[in-house]
């Protein structure tokens, strides 16, 4: 390791382990997480920890955990110390729902959220899908194999030898031990997570999204008809969590829950989900459900609902005396510890040996800041703003030396760099969040007003009302212009065919153009949207831009600073001086392609929308076990 001070000196000048990273993001939940000390807060974990481990012995059923504390205080720093535990000692199924984009459909939302944390990683590196689908074959058949086992060999060497009657067999054999379950789909789902060519299909149709039909006929799952989405997604909840439970506890985490929005029966976020917390505690077989909210938001919201002591007995459990937990302010012993094991992770990822474990802060001076009794992201804050070297400034009487403003990093750049790397650890899912990315195209947009670009002056950006599909427009030069823009990522071909019947309905909708932004071919078979299509390119001097990762990485992390700006301590004013001094979006292609004059013709290179039956040829040790077909 280095050791000289001059080399650190130069280190901390150019590397700065706080800055950006004051505000947990759901990548850290899932992903690698900031440092974590276990002893702060400890009680709210544990009490998680307990409960799970009461339901395994049987002590317990179904247990509700509510954590109270004001902003910065370290909620989700706890949820992500609970998730990484869960993930390394491979004791429950851990479910996370921080984003709540449609409060009038939160059953749905709640589904597909199960379905993506399930993608998540278990302890042997593979999806939680899949170590559940083993647990069933396991359980019906008798055996006792690794998931890694039956994805990495048996599962594609049944699939070799018998193609999908594979999976036939499979379900009616687990249908036997599981007669409670009333959609045979859902099994079938879930052991067609076992086959890597496969489990992006089956975990979207288990998501309650619509495949094509293509994809729908090659795996024998079958779209929706069901025309009441909500009752149906609940029922599919029910019964996934039901499968889950029987082999691990599932533990399922409601953060982010204190935002302003309102459903259409005038209920906030945090009631809609404690009414949600309860219908499922009510039909859980087992397991942990656990709420992150802000006392005021208890206090005002949840205690206000109706039947409100039915919805409080739910949300708390008697191991917290029928009340939340609530976390505590750092003293002084807790920052100091906490900043020393954020500095031994950085000076070990860089290679250096500081001349002590707080280098560059003093110990009295961090001691001093436990007696206002912070909140966590406000020491990481603080320690950000004066992570300055010893050598770099007056030790007696000057100030941290400042560097001349031409050089002076901006406000937002360490956050952004932050959100960046989020994004592009993640680029794979983010590339299906449709909302997430009309959201961030549209505030970028914004940030053009009273610019011109690729021949558009950008007077307004507005929102449609009463529609689901077309996520803003445009207007330029004079209302001339009225582009209409669509992110379309789902796959069916109903979703598909009715998103652009939209697109090209410029009358009722005031456009001059409709411009379709997605990655993925239109499958050739569904002829109404094929006809929408070119009728959008070909008659209505419509546009298709190509979504690619490249292009919307950026926008997508600047919009996760503007989102998370009140908790960054940022003005939407300083986000857009940073988006215009760095030309993220002036730059940018996607944005200068959907402005440009279209060219009438589809993107070249889409990712291709179909599902090819690739069954990989192996041989392994399937050929001990009896597959009878």
């Amino acid at each position: 390791m280095i050791t000289t001070t001059s080399t650190i000196d130069e280190l901390i000048r150019n590397k700065n382990p706080f800055a950006g990273h004051i505000v947990v993001r759901p990548q850290q939940i899932w992903g690698k997480s900031y440092p974590d000390l276990p002893s702060i807060n400890a009680h709210a974990s544990d009490a998680v920890f307990n409960a799970v481990e009461q339901i395994r012995q049987g002590k317990r059923e179904t247990v509700g955990i509510t954590i109270t504390a004001e902003k910065g205080l370290g909620k989700s720093h706890i949820i992500s110390r609970i998730r990484h535990r869960f993930q390394r000692e491979n004791t429950a199924l851990f479910i996370y729902m921080g984003k709540y984009d449609n409060l009038n459909q939160i059953k749905s939302q709640f589904l597909q959220t199960v379905a993506s944390s399930l993608r998540a990683y278990g302890s042997q590196e593979l999806m939680q899908w899949q170590e559940i689908a083993a647990a069933l074959i396991n359980e019906a058949k008798k055996c006792n194999y690794t998931p890694r086992q039956y994805v990495s060999s048996i599962y594609p060497n049944w699939l070799n030898k018998h193609s999908t009657k594979t999976v036939d067999t499979l379900t009616e054999v687990v249908l036997k031990i599981k007669p409670e379950i009333t959609n045979p789909y859902i099994i079938r789902a879930i052991l067609w997570t076992l086959s890597t060519t496969h489990a992006h299909y089956a975990t979207y149709w288990l998501s309650g999204l619509e495949i094509t039909e293509a994809q729908a006929d090659l795996l024998g799952l079958p779209n929706s008809k069901n025309e009441d989405k909500e009752a149906e997604a609940l029922s599919n909840v029910r019964q996934i969590l039901d499968i889950t439970s029987n082999y691990k506890v599932p533990v399922i985490c409601f953060d982010e829950l204190d935002i302003a929005d309102i459903s259409d029966t005038g209920f906030t976020a945090p009631q809609i989900v404690a009414n949600l917390v309860k219908d499922l505690y009510n039909s859980l077989k087992r397991g942990v459900l656990l709420l992150s909210i802000y006392p005021q938001t208890w206090n005002e919201q949840i205690r206000s609902l109706p039947q409100t002591d039915a919805v409080i007995d739910r949300l708390v459990s008697e191991q917290t005396d029928k009340q939340p937990i609530v976390l505590k302010y750092l003293n002084s012993d807790d920052i100091v510890s906490l900043v020393k094991l954020w500095l031994q992770d950085f000076y070990q990822e860089n290679q250096h040996n500081p001349p002590h474990s707080l280098y560059p802060f003093d110990e009295n001076k961090l001691r001093e800041l436990g007696k206002g009794r912070p909140t966590v992201r406000s020491v990481l804050k603080w320690c950000a703003e004066n992570f300055v070297s010893p050598l770099s400034q007056d030790e007696i009487t000057l100030p941290p030396l400042v560097k001349p403003p031409s050089q002076q990093p901006h406000t937002v750049k360490a956050y952004f760099d932050n959100e960046l790397a989020n994004v592009e650890a993640s680029i794979d899912s983010s590339m299906e969040d449709e909302k997430a990315i009309g959201d961030a195209l549209r505030l970028v947009f914004r940030s053009l007003i009273g610019k011109t670009l690729e021949g558009v002056a950008i007077e307004a950006i507005e929102r449609i009302p009463n529609q689901e599909h077309i996520d803003f427009k445009i207007v330029g030069n004079n209302k001339t212009v009225k582009i209409g823009v669509d992110v379309l990522q789902q796959t069916g071909g109903g979703s598909v065919t009715t998103a652009l019947s939209k697109l090209i309905d410029y009358k009722k909708f005031h456009l001059t153009r409709g411009c379709l932004v997605r990655s993925k071919k239109i499958n050739r078979g569904a002829t109404l949207a094929q006809q929408h299509l070119q009728k959008l390119l070909q008659k209505l001097g419509g546009e298709w831009v190509k979504l690619q990762p490249q292009d919307i990485t950026p926008i997508l992390a600047i919009y996760s600073v503007w989102d998370n700006r009140k908790s960054y301590e940022l003005t939407e004013e300083q986000v857009f001086d940073f988006i215009e001094q760095e030309k993220i979006v002036i730059n940018n292609p996607l944005i200068r392609e959907i402005l440009s004059d279209p060219s009438g013709q589809e993107p070249d290179n889409l990712t291709d929308d179909e599902l090819p039956m690739r069954i990989p040829q192996s041989v392994s040790i399937a050929d001990n076990i009896a597959l009878t077909l």
